[in-house]
C-alpha cells in the first residue's frame, strides 16, 4: 500500500509549527513529556530525546506559574540544540489565567490543547474559554479542542442523558456518551470559530480507553467534520496490552482515512524510556504503508530447526543499529527509510524471505550446512561462514546503504 492509496478525511490543513496537519497531509507522530515542565533542563533533554526518536510534535504540560514560565526557555534550550520541533502547551482548568499572565509561553507554544471538560462551569467556563481561543487568535496558534470522556463537560452530559431519557427510544448509554463527546468537540469548534479563530487553526480529538468506543466515536466525528483530526486510544496501559489496544483501535481508523496525528499513551515501565510511545507509533503507520521512517527487519519467530538463538540476537542488533543510525542517515541517505532487511533462522523461508528484501541473510539451522548466503535485491552476493558473521553482515548492510541511497561518505 502507498500512501496515497489510503484518503485522509480531513480537508482542511493546519499549520503547527513547521508542520501540515490534516488537508491529505501525511500523517503526523506526536508525543508527551512526563517531567516536571518548570525543570528546564529535564524537559528539553527530554523533549529532545522524543523528537530525535522521530516524534514530530512534543506535548508538555502547562499546569503552573512556574510551568509556564519555564516554557520560553525550554524553546530557547531546544533552539541551541537545533532542535525545531514544535511545542504544544496542554492546558487544564487555569490555561486561560497562565496564558494572560506569561504572554512569552503563549508565544513560544505552536499550538495550545484545551479540554472543555476542565475549562470551568456555566458562563465562567464561556469566559475562560474565550480568554484561550483570543490568546491562540492574538499569537497566530492553533488549537486542538479535546474532549476526553474522563472530564466531560457535566452539563453537557446532564442534558444530552435527560433528552435520551425522555425519548420514546432511548439509546444505550454507550452510544449516548458518544453523542456527547461529538457534540461537545462540535460545539466548542463552532464556538471556537464565532470568537475569531480559523477553521485552519482547529483540531479536533474525542479520547476514550476503549477500543470499541474509540472506533465508533470517530467514525461519528468523521463524519459529521472535515476539521483535522488527533487520534490516540488513552489510558492505554502498559507494554504489550498498550501496544496492542492503540493499534487495534488506530489501525482501523487510519485504513477508513481518520485521523491526522497520532500518540501512543503508554505507561511507561518502571525506568522505560519515554521514547516506545514514537517508535510503536512509526511502527503502526510503517507497517500499514502509510508512511516510512526507519529500515524495516523481517525475521523469523524460529521453530524446532532454528539451532540457536544467534538468528534472534542479530536481528535484533540489526533492527537496534538500523533505528540509531536515522537520526543521521535521514539526511545523508534520502530514501533509506524505505530499506528492508531479512534475518532468517534456517533454509525453509530463509532464501526466499532475503531474496524479497532489499538484503537479506539465511543462517544455518539444525542439521544445515553451516554457512550464511547474503542476498542483495534478490541475488545472491555472497557466503559468510565462521565467528565474524554479524559484524560482516553489519559492514555489508553499510556498503549497500552507502552505495544505493546517495551517500557521499
Amino acid at each position: 500500500m502507498s500512501e496515497s492509496s489510503v484518503t485522509r478525511h480531513s480537508t482542511v490543513a493546519v499549520r503547527i509549527g513547521n508542520l501540515l496537519v490534516g488537508g491529505g497531509a501525511p500523517v503526523v507522530v506526536q508525543s508527551m513529556t512526563n517531567t516536571d515542565t518548570a525543570d528546564v533542563d529535564a524537559t528539553v533533554r527530554q523533549v529532545a530525546e522524543l523528537a530525535r526518536s522521530g516524534s514530530e510534535l512534543v506535548r508538555i504540560t502547562v499546569n503552573t506559574e512556574a510551568a509556564a514560565g519555564a516554557v520560553p526557555a525550554i524553546r530557547e534550550g531546544l533552539d541551541r540544540l537545533g532542535c525545531d520541533v514544535p511545542l504544544i502547551g496542554d492546558f487544564h482548568f487555569n490555561g486561560h489565567k497562565l496564558l494572560q499572565k506569561y504572554p512569552a509561553c503563549a508565544q513560544a507554544l505552536a499550538k495550545y490543547r484545551i479540554n472543555p471538560g476542565n475549562v470551568g462551569r456555566g458562563s465562567k467556563r464561556d469566559e475562560k474559554f474565550a480568554v484561550m481561543i483570543e490568546m491562540a487568535c492574538r499569537y497566530d496558534k492553533a488549537v486542538r479542542i479535546g474532549v476526553n470522556w474522563g472530564s466531560m463537560d457535566q452539563e453537557l452530559v446532564v442534558r444530552m442523558m435527560d433528552e435520551n431519557a425522555r425519548s420514546a427510544q432511548p439509546r444505550d448509554n454507550d452510544q449516548v456518551t458518544r453523542d456527547i463527546m461529538v457534540a461537545s468537540a462540535l460545539e466548542n469548534a463552532r464556538r471556537a470559530e464565532e470568537l475569531g479563530l480559523g477553521r485552519d487553526r482547529i483540531l479536533l480529538s474525542c479520547k476514550m480507553s476503549g477500543v470499541q468506543d474509540l472506533i465508533g466515536v470517530y467514525r461519528d466525528l468523521a463524519g459529521r467534520c472535515d476539521y483535522a483530526l488527533h487520534l490516540g486510544l488513552t489510558e492505554a496501559g502498559m507494554g504489550s496490552k498498550g501496544i496492542v489496544a492503540s493499534t487495534a483501535a488506530l489501525a482501523v481508523l487510519l485504513q477508513e482515512g481518520i485521523g491526522d496525528t497520532i500518540r501512543i499513551s503508554l505507561t511507561p515501565e518502571p525506568g522505560g524510556s519515554r521514547t516506545q510511545e514514537v517508535v510503536v507509533a512509526q511502527e503502526i503507520l510503517q507497517t500499514m504503508g502509510l508512511r516510512s521512517f526507519s529500515p524495516m527487519v523481517v525475521a523469523c519467530p524460529g521453530c524446532g530447526r532454528t539451532s540457536s538463538s544467534y538468528f534472534q540476537q542479530l536481528a535484533q542488533d540489526i533492527q537496534e543499529y538500523l533505528r540509531e543510525q536515522m537520526p543521521a542517515w535521514k539526511t545523508r541517505y534520502p530514501g533509506v527509510e524505505t530499506l528492508s532487511v531479512a534475518v532468517m533462522g534456517c533454509v525453509v523461508n530463509g532464501p526466499g524471505e532475503s531474496k524479497h528484501a532489499n538484503i537479506g541473510i539465511s543462517l544455518p539451522g539444525t542439521g544445515e550446512n553451516p554457512v550464511a548466503p547474503v542476498y542483495e535485491d534478490g541475488e545472491k552476493t555472497v557466503t559468510l561462514k565462521g565467528d565474524r558473521i554479524a559484524e560482516e553482515f553489519q559492514e555489508i548492510v553499510n556498503r549497500y546503504v552507502e552505495n544505493h541511497y546517495g551517500g557521499t561518505g
